[in-house]
């Protein structure tokens, strides 16, 4: 018998284990008997309403963001809440939507909410000026992203009781003769993609029971409002109010739900 060997397979196992079983920040952020949301782009405007929404009804909230460093309100939510965990992540590092997969393959996640995007350089997504890098740049963010990140998390929103995908979308990307386009083409576009995304994902899995949405938050005031479309901002609700109608209609999905894309009141969204 080899004893050097055995007991390198043991100090192994033992080194495993004890990693396994250290109360770190994961495992002391979720409490398995409360549901569990993860949200994508959550340092500010809707996503970070979204945190502080779920926070509030008692859910574990997994929030995600490009640069945790520069999140200072949403550090300060998850100072006061045990079960806020900040993780970063950018939606085209598919590495690190990979490693993050792994690090909570044992946390079932009832709602993941694709929520980060962009609408771009305005002034490079007119007609006449169209700049190809930054289609690809929007498109990355706002299409491949929440379709790799639904594609990750498959299993995780698999093994939950509520198992629901929602993808954040826009008015902005309907193709209806009833609505009239405006703003940028990149991100018009960006958005009509990520609804025919969001179907193509519910395709693959409606089998495993998994609800796929797609829910636009109407016109709320954000940055992104106020840098790109000012005009719409005296029309603009806060992003508390339109979070918890997203929240409402979160929460009435089931297998009934047809695939089209909602409005936050509920209604469908003319696409």
């Amino acid at each position: 018998m080899n004893i050097r060997r055995s007991y390198s397979s043991f100090a192994l196992v033992v080194s495993i284990w004890a990693v396994i079983a250290a109360p770190g920040a994961l495992a002391q952020s979720i409490d398995p008997g409360q549901p569990t949301v993860l949200i994508t782009g959550s340092n500010r405007g809707i996503g970070l309403a979204f945190a502080q929404y779920y926070s509030a009804e008692g859910w574990n909230v997994i929030a995600t963001v490009r640069n945790p460093d520069d999140a200072d309100e949403l550090q300060a939510l998850a100072a006061s809440n045990a079960h806020l965990v900040v993780e970063q992540l950018d939606v085209t590092d598919y590495a690190r939507i990979d490693e993050l997969a792994a690090e909570y393959a044992a946390t079932p996640i009832d709602v993941l909410i694709n929520n980060a995007g962009v609408y771009g350089d305005r002034g490079k997504q007119e007609w006449d000026v169209l700049d190809p890098q930054t289609f690809h740049d929007i498109n990355a963010i706002n299409v491949l992203g929440p379709l790799r990140m639904s594609e990750a998390f498959a299993d995780h929103v698999a093994m939950s009781k509520q198992k629901k995908i929602v993808s954040i979308t826009s008015g902005a990307g309907s193709v209806s003769p009833d609505r009239i386009a405006g703003g940028g083409v990149f991100y018009a576009i960006s958005k009509a993609a990520l609804n025919m995304a969001m179907r193509q994902a519910r395709v693959q899995l409606e089998p495993r029971g998994i609800i796929v949405a797609a829910i636009a938050p109407g016109i709320v005031y954000t940055d992104m409002l106020a840098t790109n479309r000012p005009s719409l901002v005296p029309r603009s609700r806060a992003p508390e109010e339109s979070v918890a109608g997203i929240a409402a209609v979160i929460a009435s999905l089931d297998h009934t739900y047809d695939g089209r894309p909602r409005n936050h009141d509920g209604s469908v969204l003319p696409w």
